[in-house]
């Protein structure tokens, strides 16, 4: 076996090989750009060596570099993760040529597979059924537009070396092709090195099912199953699961066996991903691509087949035969995996960039009957950057079935504390919670139907007012003891003569609700003025942002479990629970009734200034001053975490003045345009 490999790769994925070469006895090095240096995986690494400056296309994706690294620490191999230099026949050759082995698939399979287009030419001439599109070198915009006439809108134009959702645009008409065009390659060059770009038919309603396949080098192949992957958002996976809610076992075998055959025939041999549009009617499916390297959603597949895939591609490459023949391969529960990002979903899901200052993920634990497992490349204090992918961490979940599944999902998304930067975790719980998500009659455009108007929280139903009402009643109530206690040892009469108070007024969303609440050793019982009794059990202390525990109340819980968490406001709490944001204030009955007397507060009128939503790097700006604009013409072009933004006008108006320019760089909420 290896004594040491390199880790071609930063985050959550050199983090998670690191975890399985130390397990294995093997030592590991790591490359680490500038923005990357004290990383997790900088210090958990054996080794590191630095390879340039922030961007990835200065370090990341400059092959020189790494391969003088293995060189400079002996590295005898390259694990290369995710994105990057994963897919680059060029590379795996270069490895190969110095006589570093390559942790991947050979140079031949990449490059008939791994290119999105000659994977496409090659599952044709193998007798795959592919998608209709246009597979071949596109010299220009107007030769896009031509394209995508043809094959009839709407269509996706797309990165022929993308992945991770990168380099992607769905255009619905001429003018999206237009501007999505040139988008695409752009973002194809910043974060591939490579613009060539392809359009296929955009199938509505669709379903994204991938086999996950491994193979090694004396011709054995198998497939570990299928991931569904249809809720994205913009292209990128936000929640991913196996097995998929949608095929029963004469499919599943059909579509496994039609991936191995496709990677026999380009002697794949490492772990892999064969992906498919089915159809939720009639569960027909086409051949989209193949992915010629680890998934980010690896995780799911892992679960549930208890084998790890890191580890088989290092014995792969390392010349080991598999251990097992696919008649070994079962299915043993369901597993969720939720993508924890960087992004504000309150703000149209913009890049949030900075600093964590505060960061809690969930204990790796059994838990509801299943398990937990978080993979993250972060710690308390480190900086989210503009130059990466936005993720946070992978929330893993494993239970017996796919409802048990979603529940400990759900519980567990509560657990994360993220401050300093906002994230997607009430949006990822508020899907799990609706009934649609919940039946599996889920499709790819799930996101885009059912937040037509964006993500404003989830609703706040009956049960989540009274729950939220006791938690913030005992929250205040522990909070309250501990203040008293200091007073004690100040002053034990002032104690004496000023017992605790139990009755007060929570304030939620406007509404009242009076209770009296009546402390335990381990919680409390509110009685509500409408009558509802509620039942807290929880070793919650003052100081803690986080409370766990069940409630029980008749007509309502049974035995619940919950998971809030909550930040202390001047007034009052700001309480997180299932995708749902509420500011809530505990008072005296008098303070409560003079709250309800305070006027609205009026927001000022920025209809006349054009903000930019995130922070980044301004690419052009695509007006002058004294030019008038309509109402979403685009504006100008800003780039952050790889991806380019359109920047849009929200009402006609003419550009009185622009305050910044192109190659700058731009703060969140900074004012870009002024419109007369």
């Amino acid at each position: 076996m290896f004594n040491k490999i390199l880790i071609a790769n930063r985050g959550e994925i050199a983090v998670r090989v690191i975890k399985t070469a130390r397990r294995m006895g093997i030592k590991t090095v790591v490359v680490y750009s500038d923005a990357d240096e004290g990383s997790l995986a900088v210090e958990m690494a054996d080794e590191k060596v630095h390879i340039g400056p922030s961007p990835a296309s200065q370090s990341y994706l400059v092959a020189d570099k790494i391969i003088d690294a293995c060189k400079q620490t002996g590295a005898q191999a390259v694990h290369p993760g995710f994105g990057f230099l994963s897919e680059n026949q060029g590379f795996a050759q270069r490895l190969k040529d110095e006589g570093i082995v390559f942790i991947g698939p050979n140079p031949y399979a990449i490059g008939a597979m791994g290119d999105k287009i000659e994977s496409k030419k090659a599952a044709q001439a193998a007798g795959v059924s592919c998608v209709p599109g246009f597979i071949g070198e596109i010299r220009d915009t107007e030769h896009a537009l031509e394209i995508s006439k043809d094959i009839g809108y709407p269509v996706m134009i797309k990165a022929s070396a993308g992945g991770g959702g990168k380099g992607i645009r769905i255009a619905y008409n001429d003018q999206e092709v237009l501007e999505g065009f040139p988008a695409v390659k752009a973002e194809a060059i910043g974060a591939f090195g490579d613009d060539r770009i392809f359009i296929e038919k955009f199938i509505t309603a669709p379903r994204h099912i991938e086999i996950q396949i491994l193979g090694d080098k004396h011709d054995n192949v198998v497939y570990l199953f299928e991931r569904e992957c249809s809720i994205q958002r913009r292209n990128q996976k936000v929640i991913e699961e196996a097995p998929s809610p949608l095929l029963d076992e004469a499919t599943r075998k059909k579509m496994g066996e039609q991936a191995v055959a496709l990677a026999k025939a380009v002697n794949y041999d490492s772990a892999g991903t064969v992906e498919f549009v089915a159809s939720g009617v009639d569960k027909s499916f086409y051949f989209l691509e193949m992915n010629t390297r680890l998934q980010v959603e690896h995780p799911v597949t892992e679960m549930i087949t208890g084998l790890d895939l890191v580890e088989q591609m290092i014995r792969v490459a390392y010349g080991e035969a598999l251990s097992f023949k696919q008649e070994d391969l079962k299915i043993n529960g369901w597993a969720m995996e939720s993508r924890v990002y960087a992004e504000d979903p309150y703000r149209g899901f913009l890049p949030s960039i900075g600093r964590l200052k505060r960061y809690q993920q969930p204990q790796e634990r059994d838990f509801m009957g299943g398990k937990i497992r978080v993979d993250s490349g972060v710690r308390e204090g480190d900086e989210i950057s503009m130059h990466y992918d936005p993720m946070i961490a992978k929330l893993i979940c494993w239970n017996k079935d796919r409802i048990s599944a979603i529940d400990t999902s759900r519980a567990a998304l509560d657990e994360f504390i993220i401050n300093g930067i906002a994230s997607n975790t009430p949006f990822v719980s508020t899907i799990m919670g609706q009934d649609l998500f919940r039946s599996g009659n889920i499709t790819t455009a799930y996101i885009g139907t059912e937040f037509k108007e964006g993500f404003k929280g989830a609703p706040l139903n009956e049960d989540a007012t009274y729950l939220l009402a006791s938690v913030a009643a005992l929250v205040h109530t522990k909070k309250r003891a501990q203040e008293m206690s200091t007073d004690v040892a100040r002053n034990s009469l002032a104690s004496a003569i000023n017992p605790p108070r139990l009755d007060w007024v929570v304030s939620i969303n406007d509404e009242y609700h009076p209770l009296h609440i009546e402390p335990k050793e381990n919680g409390a019982l509110i009685t509500f003025e409408s009558g509802k009794k509620v039942e807290i059990q929880s070793n919650f202390q003052a100081g803690e942002k986080l409370i766990i525990g069940s409630v029980s109340s008749d007509g309502l819980f049974d035995n619940f479990g919950f998971t809030v968490k909550f930040e202390d406001l001047t007034e009052g709490f700001r309480f997180h629970y299932r995708g749902i944001t509420e500011t809530v204030i505990v008072t005296t009955p008098r303070m409560a009734e003079l709250h309800a007397k305070l006027p609205e507060k009026i927001a000022p009128d920025t209809s006349g200034l054009i903000i930019s939503p995130m922070p980044g790097l301004v690419v052009t700006i695509e007006v002058s001053e004294g030019e008038a604009v309509k109402s979403g013409q685009a504006v100008a072009i800003v780039e952050a975490m790889k991806m380019q933004n359109i920047i849009r006008a929200e009402r006609d108006g003419v550009v009185k003045s622009i305050k910044t320019s192109a190659g700058a760089a731009i703060a969140a909420d900074e004012i870009m345009i002024e419109l007369e």
